[in-house]
């Protein structure tokens, strides 16, 4: 899928449990199992992908560092 988000709420149209924590947006994926957190630059079209995380890691909090605004 290609696309051309300007806004967090662009993206929220196409992914509604796309939530922004810090400087992150952060997906559920793959049944909630997951989150995918990225950075994205809407100016440069460019999604920096920074983890891939269980559930569980993902509730350990060790990304945020990555995440503060």
């Amino acid at each position: 899928m290609r696309a051309g988000w300007k806004s967090l709420a662009e993206i929220g149209r196409d992914y509604p449990h796309a939530d922004l924590v810090g400087g992150c947006i952060v997906f559920n994926i793959g049944g909630n199992k997951y989150r995918l957190i990225t950075k994205i630059k809407f100016q440069k079209q460019t999604v920096y992908i920074r983890f891939v995380l269980t559930h569980r890691e993902y509730d350990k909090g060790g990304w945020k560092n990555d995440c503060l605004a």
